[in-house]
């Protein structure tokens, strides 16, 4: 661990209103056409947010991708942008639809939930923590929900789509990698008890965010890297690469799913011995899938497929 910089392992407790709305790592030079993005790595667990909720700030990080952005940082490296999450998941979460909101928890919305992940408390704002545990002890005002996703949705996406805008342009077609972590033995290869457990899931909506044969190119890299990966289940993807995979108009996305038993331990939700090691193995398959959408305009690519 301490080869690492440790301000990257640091939690900010700064106040939400001079918080930066996200961090983005450009590359010294852009050469390729991937994007990542790291949506629930967020820590910055505002006082009054941890005032107002029923939870302590360490109960809270039970949502939280931990650290996800600390493993991605060679990406600027190789030529990709990283942008990354400052407000916690439990806070405002970023896969998930604006208009998402959870008539449980929000004041003033339609009583009918979008959706089977808002109807359990996970919409955009959420209701819930890991294990289903309440947040808040009230209702929170539409007017409440409605500032977090202006001042922390709005601008996350709008700055994903200038970077996958700016990729299209530069190299004909783009790719965004949303990286997530899952909790341990999340994945399984089968149904059994005794079914394997896998280290990724790569999601592409079963090839509907990203073309089958790049989502494949992907998978080999993991594989090559060492890790065993599953596609699709029980993670195929979610409103990230909805909304941004349309491979026909020259975007793929993929979702990347890391089991956290890898690098991270549960209890104090901060990074075990095996943290280091995990990064140094993603070093080659992340710089290979940068590659792989870093060729010349003039070519075609798998991903404008």
């Amino acid at each position: 661990m301490a080869t690492f910089p440790e301000r990257l392992f640091k939690r900010v407790r700064a106040d939400e209103a001079r918080s930066p709305r996200f961090e983005l790592r450009e590359p010294l030079s852009l050469s390729s056409g991937a994007v990542f993005s790291s949506p629930h790595s967020g820590r910055a667990y505002f006082p009054g947010f941890v005032r107002d909720s029923r939870l302590s700030a360490q109960a809270l990080r039970a949502s939280e991708d931990a650290y996800v952005d600390a493993l991605l940082t060679p990406v600027p490296d190789f030529g990709a942008p990283l942008l990354t999450a400052v407000a916690p998941r439990a806070y405002l979460d970023l896969n998930r639809a604006p208009s998402d909101l959870d008539p449980a928890l929000v004041e003033g919305c339609a009583n009918r939930p979008a959706n089977a992940r808002v109807s359990a408390g996970l919409g955009v704002v959420p209701r819930v923590v890991a294990e289903g545990i309440a947040i808040y002890d009230r209702k929170l005002s539409k007017a409440e929900a409605q500032g977090r996703v202006n001042r922390w949705h709005r601008p996350y996406h709008q700055q994903l789509e200038v970077l996958l805008r700016r990729a299209r342009e530069a190299f004909d077609s783009a790719l965004l990698v949303d990286v997530h972590s899952m909790p341990a033995g999340a994945g399984k290869l089968g149904r059994s008890r005794f079914a394997k457990p896998v280290d990724m899931i790569i999601g592409d909506r079963f090839g509907a965010s990203a073309h089958p044969d790049l989502t494949s190119e992907i998978e080999t890299l993991l594989r090559d890297a060492g890790f065993q990966v599953a596609r699709n289940t029980p993670f195929a993807g979610g409103y990230i690469t909805e909304r941004y995979g349309h491979p026909s108009m020259g975007v793929s996305a993929v979702q990347i799913e890391i089991d956290r038993g890898l690098y991270l331990n549960p209890t104090t939700v901060e990074p075990n011995a095996g943290f280091e090691e995990l990064r140094h193995a993603l070093i080659p398959a992340l710089r290979q899938i940068c590659i792989l959408i870093g060729r010349p305009s003039s070519q075609t690519s798998l991903a404008a497929e």
